[in-house]
């Protein structure tokens, strides 16, 4: 069996959390299917920022030049592909070992049904960071990093996949409650998939105060959803679901979204990755397997989002061709059927 870990995605995140654990001395081998990045990660990988430059040759391999078992790996593909990623992963995986989601959405779900919940962490990551050019990273900040069983069983290996993780940031911990925080995410993240239709950074966006009814429409709508599921979304680094939606008071709203805009206006990533990828990648986006599930489970309870549909109407307009524009937030606004 394979010493160390096997890091299955090597992009922002992937290639983020493992030159940090290059660096407190962990073997790492890192698999990626795009062969340009591979080669550059093998020729040396950089991830700048952090107050340091790593830059050094890295175990990288595209899957087809996967061989052994692995006891622990790390998924951070895009959600869409996490189904085909696990497929591939799988003959590589112990029988006893287990495959943690560092992913946005609801992927431990695509990943439980091929592997079992047995073998599935769930995993919470808030950090920024993108991929400037192949085997090139800019880290922009840290941010909440959580892991927990799906079951909220605490358990040891948890524990220890959380001491791992603490190598890139000090404040990982593991948590019983993993599904809070992949829901909180959801509703953090709609606020950015509105901020890519535009042209302003996050901060920006969000510093927009006529845009609080949107904020609080589509935090309200999630947590609608997940509530009917059992949840109650936790809060992060200055984003408070509950103050931000239905049950808080504009108050309340305003000095979280505030706080979340002072988070990002710290960090050296400007725009979401949404963002980067449709005016800069001209790629289709996470949003429909982000928010699929949600909508999804939103029909299954006889839950209506209409704001959460519009935007994600609009994100495939501009997937299509529609240019991005501040003035697409105003749209949201408008009724479904108009």
């Amino acid at each position: 069996m394979n010493d160390g870990v096997l890091i299955w995605g090597s992009g922002a995140i992937g290639a983020s959390i493992g030159a940090s654990l290059i660096r407190h001395g962990i073997t790492v081998c890192f698999v990626d299917v795009d062969h340009a990045h591979v080669r550059a990660m093998r020729a040396g990988l950089i991830v700048e920022g952090d107050g340091a430059t790593f830059r050094q040759p890295v175990d990288a391999r595209v899957p087809a030049e996967l061989s052994g078992i692995w006891p622990c790996a790390l998924l951070c593909v895009k959600a869409q592909h996490s189904a085909a990623a696990i497929d591939a992963l799988a003959p590589h995986l112990a029988p006893d070992g287990y495959v943690a989601a560092l992913q946005n959405g609801l992927t431990e779900y695509a990943i439980a049904a091929r592997i079992g919940h047995e073998r599935t962490i769930g995993g919470f990551v808030n950090f920024g960071a993108d991929i400037v050019a192949p085997g090139h990273i800019a880290f922009g900040n840290h941010g909440a990093v959580r892991v927990g069983e799906l079951d909220g069983i605490a358990t040891a290996r948890a524990e220890q996949l959380a001491a791992l993780l603490r190598r890139f940031d000090p404040s990982a911990a593991a948590t019983t409650d993993i599904w809070s925080f992949l829901w909180g995410k959801l509703a953090y993240a709609a606020l950015l998939y509105a901020q890519a239709a535009g042209e302003a950074g996050i901060a920006a966006c969000l510093d927009r105060p006529e845009l609080l009814p949107l904020w609080r429409a589509l935090t309200s709508e999630i947590n609608a959803v997940a509530a009917a599921e059992g949840v109650v979304p936790r809060a992060f680094n200055g984003f408070d679901p509950a103050a931000v939606g239905a049950t808080g008071s504009d108050r309340a709203a305003r000095a979280s979204i505030a706080a979340m805009a002072d988070f990002n206006r710290g960090s050296l990533k400007t725009h979401s990755g949404v963002w980067r990828d449709l005016a800069i990648h001209h790629r289709p986006t996470e949003v429909d397997a982000h928010y699929g599930p949600v909508l999804d489970r939103a029909a299954a309870h006889g839950i209506a989002c209409p704001t959460l549909q519009r935007l994600v109407a609009l994100i495939h307009a501009i997937e299509a061709g529609m240019p991005q524009d501040d003035r697409n937030l105003q749209g949201l606004f408008e009724p479904v059927d108009a």
